[in-house]
């Protein structure tokens, strides 16, 4: 939903209000384009996990497949495939270009 607002002398002209868990196109696109690669992903609580990117929804629920426990590097654990409640999500790193 979005909220037009007029202020006068300020450089304030529009405010937008969102409503709801909707992810911007650009998300979108990003996580499209790095489907099958693998991403690292941090969560709350500190947890770091790395796996390949198999599906996301507009929750931003993931969907990792091959995935690793990174959080604590010398003892890695191999979790396979994983859902990841998107609530949970504090960083979507993809590969390098």
């Amino acid at each position: 939903m979005g909220i037009g607002l007029n202020v006068k002398d300020s450089s304030i002209h529009d405010i937008k209000v969102h409503e709801g868990p909707e992810m911007s196109e650009m998300t979108t696109e990003i996580l499209e384009q790095n489907l099958a690669k693998i991403v690292l992903v941090r969560l709350k609580g500190g947890k770091s996990l790395r796996g390949r990117l198999k599906g996301f929804d507009q929750h931003l629920n993931l969907v990792l497949e091959e995935t690793e426990d990174t959080t604590n590097p010398e003892s890695m654990k191999k979790l396979g495939l994983i859902i990841v409640r998107g609530d949970n999500v504090v960083l979507i790193s993809p590969p390098p270009r």
